[in-house]
């Protein structure tokens, strides 16, 4: 459609051709209207009133000179001048009249819409979209106003007009002046949408990459109860789930992570229908899913289905930014909202900052002050600057750590000058986090009691350079900033896999040149995601009876889950399956869990279960637990949460490995167990390998090559047991060296067996990350792969490049 003399037109009729008449949100929503509902997708049907009819208003009224000579000269930094000015913009706004021949076709259109769902007045949504606005390389995302829930004609008009004031908001106009727009060039348009009753049901956003790291291969999709101001406002943290492109379009249930928010509140409507209230949500549905897994996937699908359209009209992959809600009263899920996504997908991804914080594990724990949730992935120190309002902020100075409640659109020109963000509330998807993704700057959200906890001029470092936590830390502590040039890293013929330890850092460390994953540890997601000792969830009785306070933190955990076995489960399948998609399709090697005794015994509940040991290290670890009676229950937890990732979320990437097995019968037992659980070797393309830490792997390794598929060579257990030294210990630390000949000896033996017997083997030891001189060795002996700390990724390349090199010579 082309540019006509109408002021109003149907949604149907507009299209993204349209922005520089309807602005992007409503030409994106006409876009969906016409070429997307037809497929499936649940899109509510409205009418746009056009920035044509903005600029005729704003003629009518003799606004445009007014507007003009307050903006002339105005100092956006000046925040109180700022705030004055924009009020006296939107006051002279909301005073003017409409033009008859305006009025007139609105009034028509909103009788129409009526009509068409059987109503004498439908309630609507009136939303603004600026014709700058939700464009690839800006976004003006929450920058003008929505007002829901509008019944009748005199007040949709008066909610159009406020539309039309909402394009001078203090934020609004500090936005365009920092992207160079002329306030008279970005024109607003408003969309009349028919109501969605999410206030009844659930309503949330959605994106089509991770919003953290720009990956693409996942949808991200955060829900609460009632309207979705709540989210953007910070004021409850979200639910939040993840899922898997790749294999979602293959069919599988593909969600590879859910994460329970604190959806303590929501936003509905009071009965008269004349305004909003937050009241408390029901106590059992606080601890359920704002969606079921059936919602979830076909809300993923539509999410994909609108980033493959958009990126055809774009020419280009295009990530988008799309609102939902579920209708309480239908039970029907609808699209409200789409815009391309803006700061990720503009990333430069050929090099990549990777920030560090330098301490030790003990001294970073005396300085924690406070955690929340990590926005970003950088570190920044600065004094704390407690602010009630963004009123209060007249003497907020650059670099000073912003520490705040909640924050909306309000607070942006503050933000802007912030070093860093902490709040009180909010989720990944809230106005701080969106904000501070867009500046660059580090924000911790949903940290609890930060106005209380926090001192004003108080120096902190803001770390969000640590995973899916972020965390404030007294004083100015050291961190390390390095630049990855990806182009220049070597190319090379052996295999460079990673050790990964965590993961909230797989979708980062994707972007890294590897090969797969050669160590993924179930012990570091049990501990981390789960933190429960298998056996108190089986034996849950027992600990109620046993440890009433270890049953409360227990019972806390199992929100959201059926039971606690599907909490183990599920719990334990998200962390493999968010490492496993990180890195699909290339090869990723998870390690059954092995836990010492001690180890165990931390758990909660763990004590009730765990034997005391005089050197758990030579102890009850590993495969002697898989097949024993005391703990073959548990192990078939983990057999399952495999079982999951594989077959339901069709993550066939997954290798699994036995550690610290110390016989071929061991082996043989485990492999049993395994069968028994639904995970048959060979099946379905099962790999099985085991782990070479012990001699008897190595003295007896064409016996354990007849019933594994490969081996990964655990250098630092080798060393251990072939040394005879025990790694924990200081008094000996120094006889400790992968490098002597004894250790090479085994290492060289295992190779070449190995090869013998045509079997994969690879190393996923300390070594290579430390020794390029025992990384020579191993290429010299011909090893298949080679398994590091992501860290150590360039020196191990250039110096394989250069090993390669002389060997070819």
């Amino acid at each position: 459609m082309k540019c006509n003399s109408k002021f109003v037109l149907w949604l149907k009729d507009v299209d993204l051709n349209d922005v520089s008449l309807v602005g992007g949100k409503n030409a994106s929503l006409g876009e969906m209207i016409k070429n997307l509902a037809p497929e499936g997708i649940n899109i509510p049907d409205g009418f746009v009133v056009t920035a044509k009819a903005y600029f005729e208003f704003l003629e009518f009224n003799n606004l445009k000179d007014k507007i003009k000579n307050i903006l002339t000269g105005i100092d956006v930094k000046n925040i109180k001048e700022l705030q004055e000015e924009a009020s006296h913009i939107r006051a002279f706004i909301k005073q003017g009249d409409f033009p008859s021949q305006l009025r007139a076709e609105i009034v028509k259109f909103y009788r129409s819409l009526s009509e068409k769902y059987g109503m004498k007045e439908v309630d609507v949504a009136v939303r603004s979209s600026a014709t700058a606005e939700d464009l690839p390389d800006a976004s003006f995302a929450g920058q003008q106003e929505t007002y829901l829930n509008i019944r009748g004609e005199d007040a949709l008009l008066g909610a159009i007009k406020n539309c039309f004031a909402s394009l001078f908001t203090a934020r609004a106009i500090s936005y365009r002046e920092s992207f160079g727009f002329d306030h008279f060039k970005v024109g607003i348009s408003v969309g009349v949408q028919k109501m969605v009753r999410s206030d009844m049901g659930a309503s949330g956003v959605s994106f089509s990459l991770d919003t953290e790291t720009g990956f693409k291969n996942v949808v991200v999709i955060n829900g609460i109860y009632g309207l979705g101001e709540l989210i953007v406002g910070g004021e409850v943290v979200p639910d939040e789930f993840v899922v898997f492109k790749p294999t979602l379009k293959e069919g599988f249930n593909a969600i590879i992570e859910k994460k329970l928010g604190d959806k303590d509140r929501k936003l509905i409507y009071t009965e008269d229908g004349q305004g909003t209230v937050i009241v408390p949500v029901d106590e059992t549905d606080k601890h359920k899913f704002c969606l079921s897994d059936e919602e979830i996937l076909k809300l993923s699908r539509w999410v994909v289905r609108i980033e493959e359209h958009y990126s055809k009209f774009h020419a280009r992959w295009c990530p988008m930014d799309v609102e939902w809600a579920k209708d309480g009263i239908t039970g029907e899920l609808f699209i409200v909202q789409a815009r391309p996504e803006t700061v990720q997908s503009q990333k430069d991804y050929s090099k990549l900052e990777i920030y560090k914080v330098n301490l030790s594990e003990e001294e970073r724990k005396k300085k924690i002050l406070l955690k929340g949730i990590a926005v970003g992935h950088k570190v920044a120190s600065g004094r704390i600057k407690k602010l009630s309002s963004p009123q209060d902020a007249v003497d907020f100075k650059e670099g000073e750590i912003l520490v705040a409640e909640i924050t909306d659109p309000d607070w942006e020109p503050v933000m802007k000058k912030a070093a860093a963000i902490v709040t009180e509330k909010g989720g990944r998807t809230c106005h701080a986090a969106i904000v501070a993704r867009e500046l660059g700057v580090p924000a911790v959200v949903g940290a609890r009691d930060a106005m209380k906890i926090l001192e004003d001029n108080e120096t902190v470092t803001v770390s969000c350079a640590e995973g899916n936590e972020g965390y404030i830390y007294e004083g100015e502590i050291p961190f390390s900033i390095e630049t990855v040039d990806i182009s220049s890293i070597p190319e090379v013929d052996t295999p460079v896999l990673f050790n990964v330890a965590t993961p909230d850092r797989a979708f980062e460390l994707s972007f890294l040149p590897s090969d797969g994953v050669g160590l993924a540890r179930e012990e570091f997601i049990i501990n981390n995601y789960i933190g429960v000792h298998p056996l108190a969830l089986l034996n849950f009785d027992f600990i109620k009876e046993k440890d009433s306070e270890v049953a409360r933190v227990i019972e806390e955990k199992l929100y959201g889950f059926n039971s606690p076995e599907e909490f183990y489960i599920s719990k334990l399948s998200y962390g493999i399956a968010k490492i496993a998609a990180a890195f699909y399709p290339k090869p990723v090697i998870v390690r059954f869990s092995d836990f010492k005794t001690n180890e165990y015994a931390n758990l909660l509940g763990g004590k009730y279960f765990e034997p005391a040991e005089e050197n758990p290290m030579l102890g009850w670890r590993g495969a002697s637990r898989y097949y024993s009676e005391r703990f073959k229950e548990a192990f078939g937890l983990e057999c399952l949460a495999i079982k999951r990732v594989r077959e339901e979320m069709g993550l066939k990437n997954v290798i699994v490995m036995v550690p610290f097995c110390r016989t071929v019968e061991e082996g043989r037992k485990v492999l049993e167990v395994m069968k028994e659980y639904g995970l048959e070797r060979g099946k379905d393309g099962l790999q099985v390998y085991v782990m070479c830490e012990i001699p008897s792997n190595v003295i007896l390794a064409e016996q354990f090559a007849e019933i594994f598929d490969g081996f990964s060579i655990g250098s630092n257990d080798l060393t251990q047991l072939t040394l005879g030294v025990d790694r924990d210990s200081e008094l000996v630390a120094s006889v400790y060296d992968e490098r002597n000949d004894a250790v090479k000896y085994m290492v060289a033996m295992v190779i070449e067996k190995a090869k013998k017997m045509g079997r994969k083997v690879g190393i996923c030891g300390q070594a290579p990350s430390d020794y390029p001189e025992f990384t020579q060795f191993l290429i010299e002996k011909g090893i298949d792969t080679i398994s590091i700390n992501p860290d150590a990724l360039l020196k191990t390349k250039v110096a394989i490049a250069e090993i390669e090199k002389k060997l070819k010579n």
